[in-house]
């Protein structure tokens, strides 16, 4: 018998349990691992997950996910990165083109 695994799901929660745990190492042990702050790898892990979510879409082929997907985890990254205010923003401009487009599909597939 064949088993469905919703790897979006999956992917998440692996990328979720990774920045936590990650912050509890922060917050609790050290604020570094490997001489990188704890609080910039989580950042970096979650935006990894937006990533391999978009790289999903594209193999089953949602292609307009996937891109959506990927310029969000760009986006978090570049947020995450920033070290100017332009650069903030133009991380938060990406988060909210490719996080709004999702949220916009998403509630319109569940409406049909």
């Amino acid at each position: 018998m064949a088993e469905n695994v919703d790897v979006q799901e999956l992917t998440i929660g692996v990328g979720t349990v990774i920045a936590v745990l990650l912050l509890g190492y922060g917050t609790f042990l050290n604020e570094t691992l490997f001489g990188i702050e704890t609080l910039a790898l989580a950042i970096g892990a979650f935006a990894a997950t937006f990533v391999a979510v978009g790289v999903l879409h594209g193999a089953y082929g949602r292609t307009d996910f996937a891109l959506a997907h990927v310029v969000a985890g760009v986006g978090l990254a570049v947020v995450g990165l920033a070290s100017s205010v332009l650069q903030l923003m133009g991380g938060y401009v990406l988060l909210l083109i490719g996080g709004g487009y999702v949220v916009l599909e998403t509630v319109r597939a569940r409406n049909q």
